[in-house]
């Protein structure tokens, strides 16, 4: 077990995109004992699941010291990919069970290098089916979509 003391720290994190691939969001939650912290960003042509790793990549690379971290996500892509997949994927090169390419390659490197020094546990839950802190994920990610398509208003490709 990694030295973590007794600080823990609860990560929900949700992506949107609007059209797969599309405008993308993404938002997380950090809540630690009684401070809690919401993010949340957009990317202007990107996909769902990219979406669903910088949630909780940008959530885990906001912290400043190792923890135990507990991560929510409705992504079974992420939780998944961190506790099934991921071992695999190193061991044959970053290459997936039809020896086809990774995809998101980039993202699962960054989700790795920002949970190493974590001892972390991953929570899947079934997206939107009232579970506060992912609904409210998903809000922000909705609204991170909203402002970058707002942003884009007057401009040309």
């Amino acid at each position: 077990m990694k030295n973590t003391k007794t600080h823990s720290v609860e990560i929900y994190a949700d992506g949107a995109c609007s059209g797969n691939p599309g405008i993308g969001g993404y938002g997380a939650i950090l809540r630690s004992a009684d401070k809690e912290k919401e993010l949340s960003g957009c990317e202007m042509h990107t996909t769902n699941n990219r979406m669903e790793l910088l949630g909780v990549i940008t959530a885990l690379e906001a912290m400043k010291k190792p923890c135990r971290v507990r991560i929510t996500t409705d992504s079974k892509y992420i939780v998944k990919g961190m506790t099934e997949w991921i071992d695999g994927w190193i061991k044959n090169n970053w290459k997936n069970s039809q020896k086809k390419d990774v995809l998101n390659k980039d993202l699962w490197e960054r989700l790795l290098k920002a949970s190493e020094p974590h001892d972390t546990e991953w929570v899947w839950i079934k997206g939107h089916n009232g579970h506060a802190e992912n609904e409210r994920c998903d809000e922000l990610a909705r609204e991170a979509i909203k402002k970058c398509r707002k942003s884009m208003i007057g401009k040309t490709s």
